[in-house]
């Protein structure tokens, strides 16, 4: 099936409150290009250098989210453009967003990255630093940044029951945060589930889904 297709198929498998993030890491412009025609607005990408060359290539009314590790370093060439950083894993990557995003005047969204899965590989911060971050004296003098909801990776795992209780696990930590933060009615986002498990996400209460290869087929590395 064409990108077009996909594209359609799963949108009409999501609820109106999802919103649906393409991930189109090492896919060439022209595949991101065509999902724009068929009315895709929101990518994301995992590497910033791929996705400033991206940004610089295509249509300036998409929505560019950098859903992979962040390096504090590389923060600064991203800060004039994109619209969400889902992988914020510690307060010293918050405070390098905000520093950057007030030289272009600009206020990022960013989501606090939990680490619910297993695996070591997998970046993220407990449910007790997320806390202190909301409440600690620091966070309430970044002006820059706008922390509107959490991101999870489950467990790289055939259990489906272990995937669920993960999910699970982030949809209370994000109740939990919720009543910490300052503007509660901000903190909505929840980012979670991917081609294989994001119909299971959502029934665990994600808002807002991180699908690649169901869109543009297998990634080329």
């Amino acid at each position: 099936m064409s990108i077009q297709q996909n594209l359609n198929q799963i949108k009409q498998t999501l609820p109106e409150h999802v919103t649906l993030v393409a991930v189109s890491k090492t896919k060439p412009v022209s595949d991101l290009q065509e999902a724009y025609n068929a009315g895709q607005r929101i990518f994301g990408e995992n590497k910033i250098q791929e996705m400033v060359e991206k940004h610089d290539m295509l249509p300036k009314d998409i929505e560019w989210h950098m859903i992979g590790h962040v390096q504090r370093n590389k923060v600064k060439y991203m800060a004039g453009f994109v619209s969400l950083i889902h992988g914020v894993e510690n307060e010293k990557l918050l405070k390098e967003i905000n520093k950057q995003a007030a030289k272009h005047n600009r206020i990022i969204d960013c989501l606090l990255q939990i680490k619910i899965a297993e695996e070591d590989s997998k970046f993220g911060m407990t449910e007790a630093e997320a806390l202190q971050i909301l409440k600690s004296n620091d966070f309430t003098q970044l002006k820059h940044v706008n922390i509107v909801g959490v991101m999870g990776m489950a467990t790289f795992t055939e259990n489906e029951s272990q995937i669920k209780s993960e999910f699970t696990q982030l949809k209370t930590i994000f109740n939990t945060l919720k009543t910490h933060h300052k503007h509660p009615t901000q903190f909505k986002t929840i980012s979670m589930g991917m081609s294989g498990d994001y119909q299971m996400a959502i029934t665990c209460g994600s808002t807002m889904v991180r699908i690649g290869s169901s869109i543009f087929g297998v990634r080329n590395y």
